[in-house]
């Protein structure tokens, strides 16, 4: 917590090929090291193949699955009375952005096909069509909160 007043969030530049945020902060996400441009490469080659695929546009394929692995609820851990208890909460939607992301990503790189490229677009595909990895995560995260409801009251 900040002795001096709220921080502002910082907006992040539009990518130069699709105009959009999202894409910006899914690249920055997967980049390693700094190296953007090898980061950029990578998306942008997904997302031709993705097209290729996908058979829609590549953007509106990219924007559903992250909307589809985009978790509307989460469990957090508080202590009360020296118990603790996993209490559901609803998500922020800039943590559910983010989290979506987090988990392609992370789900990408732990794929079985051969290069990052055909694990990116082989994820997308899948999280566009409402399976894959990612959103076994966010159902599993839904199933958590769903079954620790009755610690819904310990929200504050």
């Amino acid at each position: 917590m900040p002795r001096k007043g709220h921080i502002g969030k910082r907006e992040v530049a539009a990518d130069p090929v699709y105009n959009s945020t999202l894409v910006t902060k899914f690249v920055n996400s997967m980049m390693w090291g700094g190296k953007k441009s090898t980061a950029q490469g990578i998306f942008y080659e997904s997302m031709r193949q993705l097209e290729k695929k996908g058979g829609d546009e590549a953007l509106k394929l990219f924007k559903k699955a992250v909307e589809n692995a985009k978790p509307v609820l989460e469990v957090k851990s508080r202590r009360v009375g020296g118990a603790n208890y996993q209490v559901p909460i609803e998500v922020n939607p800039d943590r559910r952005t983010s989290l979506a992301i987090r988990w392609l990503v992370t789900f990408t790189r732990s794929r079985g096909e051969k290069g990052m490229v055909d694990k990116l677009t082989a994820e997308l595909l899948d999280a566009a069509n409402g399976k894959g990895a990612a959103i076994k995560k966010k159902e599993d995260v839904h199933r958590m909160a769903e079954a620790n409801k009755a610690f819904a009251h310990y929200r504050w």
